[in-house]
């Protein structure tokens, strides 16, 4: 049997980038208490707030921002997600919104631009433009995991937030062999309280995959977030959740459910 042990972090993010990582990697040591594979933190755990923060966070990859947890994914000899944060584009005025896979030696494994922008009007609820603060990524990304398991590649499909919202991107995903789906997320408190759960188990049922959305928690830029990180498993029953507040939450991953799900559900795309 090849189970993987992931742990999610949920982080109340301000707009103190030194206080935040410190925060981060001190969950990311109590998440490594438990000996996890795969330690995942939530979008934009690095900044949250006006704009013109964002932007001074911007940093290149590998930079400044990213070696700290260099260091520690080496130290605990694990799989480090970090969710997203903000990397220069060419347009100072527009970085990118980018997870950033470590690998247990601290390197960076891959890299993953968010493709869809959060461009809403939510009646009673948040106006956001992130277009105009963004660069859009265009390519979508697995990654193997080496290392975690004899019998199953861990492949791990990238995704942000409001990537959630487009069903096509996890298709693309399935069909170049993902058997688990990451969804670091900053999702607000008014459409996560009735789009979050619904969504993300959506995501794990059409695609006979495990889900892990590690979330934001608290209020972020004046907004209220919804936190409740989940991980989800490819028959769509959630596994673990998150209460309220930071912390974090782990799960063991019976990699076999996948192939057992996907062989009774044949719904796979193919390339």
């Amino acid at each position: 049997m090849s189970t993987l042990r992931v742990a999610l972090v949920q982080l109340a993010a301000d707009q103190d980038v030194a206080a935040n990582v410190d925060r981060a990697v001190a969950l990311i040591r109590e998440a490594g208490e438990s000996k996890p594979g795969l330690i995942a933190l939530p979008e934009m755990f690095q900044y949250r707030g006006p704009l013109t923060g964002f932007r001074e966070s911007a940093t290149k990859l590998p930079g400044s921002l990213t070696q700290p947890f260099a260091a520690l994914a080496h130290e605990l000899n694990c799989w480090l997600l970090l969710g997203s944060l903000a990397e220069r584009s060419t347009d100072p005025l527009r970085p990118f919104n980018t997870s950033v896979l470590l690998d247990p030696a601290g390197r960076i494994s891959a890299t993953y631009r968010k493709r869809h922008l959060f461009d809403v009007s939510i009646k009673d609820g948040p106006s956001d433009q992130e277009s105009a603060r963004i660069t859009p990524g265009d390519t979508s990304v697995v990654a193997l995991m080496e290392g975690l398991a004899q019998e199953v590649d861990v492949r791990l499909g990238l995704s942000i937030c409001f990537d959630l919202r487009f069903p096509e991107l996890y298709r693309e995903l399935a069909a170049d062999g993902a058997v688990i789906m990451a969804v670091p997320a900053n999702f607000t408190e008014t459409t996560g309280r009735d789009h979050w759960e619904v969504l993300l188990r959506a995501r794990a049922i059409e695609n006979g995959a495990f889900v892990i959305a590690p979330a934001q928690c608290g209020i972020g830029a004046g907004v209220p977030t919804h936190g409740r990180s989940m991980i989800v498993d490819p028959w769509g029953t959630v596994v673990a959740q998150a209460p309220d507040g930071p912390g974090v939450v782990v799960a063991d991953l019976r990699l076999e459910k996948v192939v057992e799900v996907r062989r009774q559900l044949p719904t796979q795309p193919s390339r």
